[in-house]
Order: structure tokens, then sequence, then C-alpha cells
């Protein structure tokens, strides 16, 4: 059996009975950082063996686990925080497992996510979780502009060193929407800043701590029988989306070529 085993986030009370009984009974802990999790394991007195399972080596340590999952042995995956497999290496792991007919099993509990979007005061009916942005400029950008016409409330992390720039962007992608940043959940300095993208900027000093960032979902209108097709790309454009996006989601709605819009724009 392949465990998924929830750790803290912050509050070493969120840890579950089960999470540590099964990290007690396995006969191996795959571990994102070995340093913080055998902090974890020392605290509550849990001396099953501990291996190394990050980005850098997941390709040859996943083979290793394989073959003594096969053997009958089972092997719990932890992360540094919370739920492993949500933008961890875990989540390659569970795909090899399951190909391989490994039974994969999940032990709940804390995610930094889900945490703060029940405290948000956004919409938890519908969500989507986007994790990290890419670093580079231009991925990042691209990310950001496929969101922008997400309807529901979008869930992303964040450090603290690039929350001011990634902030910005998104001012500039999303326009100013309503915000949440979630700091330092379940911790002695857990804190929700509420507002929108532009008083949140104006009113951040110094990011400390690591950030979830809850963004309100595009309010956008869909198009009615008698809407215009270039009145709504100039909508789009009035709600913040660059020319390109606005012509993909107004193609989109209209089920026309972005050729056909292109033209249209052209010959006004």
């Amino acid at each position: 059996m392949l465990y998924l085993c929830a750790t803290p986030i912050g509050n070493l009370e969120d840890m579950t009975f089960r999470a540590i009984r099964i990290l007690k009974e396995v006969n191996l802990i795959a571990a994102e950082d070995t340093r913080r999790t055998r902090k974890l394991l020392t605290h509550f007195e849990i001396h099953t063996p501990l291996i190394r399972f990050d980005e850098n080596c997941k390709a040859t340590v996943a083979e290793k686990i394989l073959e003594r999952l096969k053997t009958g042995e089972s092997v719990a995956v932890v992360s540094d925080a919370g739920l492993p497999a949500i933008s961890d290496p875990g989540a390659d792991l569970v795909r090899l497992a399951i190909d391989a007919g490994i039974n994969v099993c999940p032990i709940p509990g804390a995610n930094a996510a889900l945490s703060a979007l029940i405290c948000s005061g956004l919409d938890t009916t519908k969500f989507l979780f986007a994790g990290f942005a890419p670093k580079k400029n231009k991925n990042r950008r691209e990310f950001l502009q496929k969101l922008s016409t997400v309807e529901e409330t979008i869930i992303f992390y964040e450090a603290p060193h690039r929350l001011k720039e990634f902030l910005e962007e998104l001012l500039e992608v999303f326009g100013d929407r309503q915000i949440v940043l979630a700091r330092e959940l379940t911790k002695v300095h857990e804190e929700f800043l509420r507002g929108t993208i532009s008083e949140l900027i104006k009113n951040l000093d110094e990011p400390r701590g690591e950030f979830v960032v809850l963004v309100e979902g595009n309010k956008f209108v869909a198009p009615q029988p008698e809407e215009n097709l270039l009145d709504f790309y100039n909508k789009l454009l009035e709600q913040g989306l660059d020319k390109k996006s606005a012509m993909r989601e107004t193609a989109k709605k209209f089920n026309v070529s972005r050729r056909e819009i292109y033209s249209k724009v052209i010959a006004t």
C-alpha cells in the first residue's frame, strides 16, 4: 500500500491520530525534506526509516520505492506541510504506483488551500486550484492570461519575496478584483488580508511567511442573443483583459474564429 499522509501546515495539533499510527506502521517514509520531517517524527516518537523524495531525485528514488511496494511493503509519502501530491513530487509517484497496480490510500488532514478558502469569504461552491505561478515572466503572463476568464474562485500559492510582483501582474491581467491573502495558516501569526488587488498592493509592506492567494472569479456575464460581438469584446477590454485574451474569449462565446474578430476590430 502507498499511503499519502497529510502533515501539519503550521500547528502540530493538526496531525491526526490515524496519520501518527500509519507513519509508525509503514516500512518506509518518503519525505520531500527529511530534516523537516525528522523533527515531526521525533515530536510524535515515530522511528520509521526515512528516505528523501524531492524534485531533484524523484526519478531514481521512485524506482526504489516501487520495488519495495511490489514486494509487499507499505510506504507513506509526506510533504513538507499539508497534503502530499499537491504542488509536490508525490503526484508522480502516485501515477507510477497506479500504473503498477499498487493500491493508493489517502490519510486526510490539513491543507493550506482549502483552509484559506473556507475563511476567505469568497465563493466556495466552485473553485480552481492553480498552485504556484511559473517563475519566468513570459510563462507567468501566459499562465495568468489563461486563468483570467475563469469564473470560479482561483487559489494560488506564492512565496513572500515574489508576492508583490505577483499581485502587480495579477492587477494588470485580471483587473482590480476582490482578493484575500492568507498568511501563516494555523500558526501564531495567522492573518487574513482582504480587499481589492490594488488596495492590498498599496498596504503590503514587507510580506513574511508563506501565502495563499485567493482571487474572486471573473464576473463577466455571458453574451445575450442580441449582444453585438464587438460590444462583448470591448467589455472584456474594459474589465482589464489584453486584446489577445479578449479575442480568444469572444471567439469562444460566439463560436467564431479569432481571425473574424480581428477583421471586425480592424474595420472599426
